[in-house]
């Protein structure tokens, strides 16, 4: 049964447009954030900046966020998340999980 779920599932996110994928991929991140966030709190992490950096800097080649924001081209304080495709949405889903 859970597999037949799972199926549906992957159907209908094939069938999604990539806004919709992007901001059902974007919730995610969010929650996940969150989750993430709590547990590094929960750990004793002090300096969320750098720890946030330390993922960036494994999956996008040494670049923190600011280096992704400007070579993305983005203004201040404008979220590098809000700016990627779903594709690379569930690569930063995976960094977080």
């Amino acid at each position: 049964m859970q597999t037949r779920k799972q199926e549906i599932n992957e159907k209908e996110y094939s069938e999604l447009t990539e806004d919709k994928k992007r901001f059902y991929q974007r919730d995610l991140i969010r929650k996940g954030n969150y989750s993430l966030n709590q547990t590094a709190k929960n750990s004793g992490v002090k300096n969320f900046d750098k720890f946030h950096n330390a993922g960036y800097k494994e999956l996008y080649n040494e670049e923190t966020a600011d280096d992704i924001a400007k070579r993305k081209g983005l203004r201040y304080r404008e979220d590098i998340l809000d700016n990627m495709r779903s594709t690379e949405l569930i690569a930063n889903l995976f960094r977080i999980s």
